[in-house]
């Protein structure tokens, strides 16, 4: 593909913009559309950047637009009928986390663009930020020795969804975050909340993993904080590391402290626990807008017929994990496993802990490029019965 993927965006909200904005500062990719059924949100768009298309109609952008890419920043509850029309459509797509409301509805997503051969590829933004990057390689390196328990706290005061709890809107960050830095899924998720201001929305919620090897991590989740608070603390045998996103700078911290338990003792009276005390380190990152990364790997996914890293699967993985959390509410908090099927296929998330955990395998791959001829151009029809 020589020429610039010429691309839409559907969704001129909250978030939508950002994606604009990032996706015109590529060289490799020619933004052409907006879509949204808010005309005054599509004029405040257009007056910013007049080149560029206004649509109200995503069945005519589909059809009609002559794009090679779709990116999807709407509300949860239509990710899954847009992006089935954007991949019978032939057009390769972008879905803002999370993936949809259901792991049924990935696995259809995860299917449809196998068969038409375009790259499905899923928002976690947070996976292309050179702070997280660079706080994998510090694990990966064993520098904090192994990961006892990370805790996550995401809060602020709104923005309230109505269509997801708050679990479902902030804790993808984190859980895309932890899944990372594990390296593996958790054995079991347990979830407790309350709904203070919309009946039936929890708008604080705690959710706790347990992962093997006596690894554990916690995420808090609020909408009803007077502050942004956006972090992350990782524990290690050896060290441990804060992850302050809302920082300017020191993003990262590394405390070189510990606890350690004497080896053998005889009495009570010679039993101390050792404290260690050490430096504080910081480590230095290079300051780029994990957005624009993201955009430019979905550019490049496209040009070169490559597999996301954030790709359907990993967007499968995060909703079975906030299904799991959902089951946990409604069951005020028990544990909640995630079995295997016969096949390897993940099921619906169940009750009590028997399962053991799936190992998540990146296999490398290519994906079909839709300049080999092979990609099935659908009829207007057919697009049009998928779309709500």
């Amino acid at each position: 593909m020589n020429k610039p993927t010429r691309l839409g965006v559907v969704g001129c909200g909250y978030w939508g913009p950002n994606l604009v904005r990032n996706l015109r500062s590529l060289p490799d990719c020619n933004l052409t559309t907006v879509c949204d059924t808010n005309e005054q949100r599509l004029h405040h768009l257009r007056s910013l950047y007049p080149d560029v298309a206004g649509e109200t109609d995503y069945k005519h952008l589909l059809n009609g637009a002559g794009l090679d890419a779709v990116v999807i920043a709407t509300s949860v509850h239509l990710h899954y009928p847009m992006a089935k029309a954007s991949l019978l459509a032939g057009k390769h797509t972008f879905i803002e986390k999370p993936m949809a409301r259901s792991s049924h509805e990935c696995e259809e997503l995860i299917e449809i663009a196998k068969q038409q051969g375009v790259v499905l590829m899923i928002g976690h933004t947070f996976l292309y930020s050179p702070a997280v990057r660079k706080l994998k390689e510090i694990v990966s390196q064993g520098d904090i020795g192994d990961i006892r328990y990370i805790c996550a706290r995401r809060l602020s005061l709104g923005l309230f969804q109505r269509d997801i709890n708050v679990t479902w809107d902030l804790a993808p960050h984190d859980l895309s975050i932890i899944l990372y830095i594990m390296g593996e899924r958790p054995i079991s998720v347990n979830c407790r909340g309350t709904a203070h201001i919309t009946p039936g929305i929890e708008d604080v919620t705690t959710m706790c993993l347990e992962f093997r090897r006596q690894r554990s991590a916690t995420i808090l989740s609020s909408w009803l904080d007077p502050r942004k608070v956006r972090e992350m603390t990782i524990v290690g045998s050896k060290r441990m590391v804060v992850y302050d996103d809302v920082a300017q700078q020191e993003k990262l911290k590394v405390f070189d402290v510990r606890v350690e338990r004497p080896p053998h003792y005889d009495t009570f009276g010679e039993f101390h626990y050792a404290y260690h005390y050490g430096d504080i380190h910081v480590p230095y990152i290079k300051q780029e807008e994990p957005l624009k990364a993201e955009c430019q790997h979905f550019i490049e996914c496209i040009r070169q017929g490559s597999v996301p890293l954030t790709n359907g699967e990993k967007g499968l993985e995060l909703v079975q994990i906030l299904e799991a959390s959902s089951e946990s509410l409604k069951r005020s908090g028990a544990p909640v496993s995630l079995e295997v099927r016969p096949n390897g296929a993940e099921s619906q998330a169940r009750s009590v802990a028997s399962a053991g955990p799936v190992l998540p395998t990146e296999v490398p791959q290519k994906t079909r490029s839709r300049s080999n001829g092979r990609v099935k151009k659908q009829s207007r029809s057919k697009v049009n019965q998928v779309l709500p």
